[in-house]
């Protein structure tokens, strides 16, 4: 048996394998929220890894591996039209970034103690609000933290476009 498709239909059926398959080049990533480093005990209440870079589409799933944690965007550290977000205590916590930019990120309990990190989201567009974000000022050792973060995102060459 012979099977003949015309153009419109064999157009239909590429269009619906690629919808069927999984979107490729999307990822999770994880970052822990610890009561201290494993690999430093003198670092305490870290988000580890400090600075993560993702690609639009990505995940990051915030992982409670210590109870008493949360994450929550920090005002004037988001890119024009990003979702903040706050997640519970204690509780794992995922969100899918597409905006591409610098997303800062603290954790309520223990923003006195400097526990805050960065989400890179490459792509067109990124550095919209690096030189914002980069002027929000931060109490005591919250502003020591963000110093060395900024410091970290320009020694690796993490704010090149």
């Amino acid at each position: 048996m012979t099977l003949k498709l015309n153009r419109r239909e064999v157009i239909l059926a590429g269009v619906a394998l690629l919808l069927a398959q999984p979107s490729l080049g999307q990822a999770t990533l994880d970052i822990e929220m610890l009561n201290k480093d494993p690999d430093d005990k003198k670092r305490r209440m870290i988000f580890k890894p400090l600075i993560q870079v993702v690609q639009p589409g990505d995940t990051v799933r915030f992982v409670s591996v210590d109870k008493g944690h949360n994450t929550q965007t920090l005002e004037g550290m988001l890119p024009e039209g990003a979702e903040a977000w706050k997640s519970k205590i204690s509780k794992d916590f995922e969100v899918t970034l597409t905006t591409p930019g610098f997303y800062g990120y603290k954790c309520t309990p223990h923003v006195s103690m400097g526990m805050a990190g960065l989400i890179i989201v490459q792509g067109e567009g990124m550095m919209g609000n690096y030189e914002a974000a980069k002027a929000v000022k931060h109490k005591s050792r919250m502003q020591k933290v963000w110093d060395a973060i900024w410091e970290q995102v320009e020694a690796e060459g993490l704010a090149n476009s």
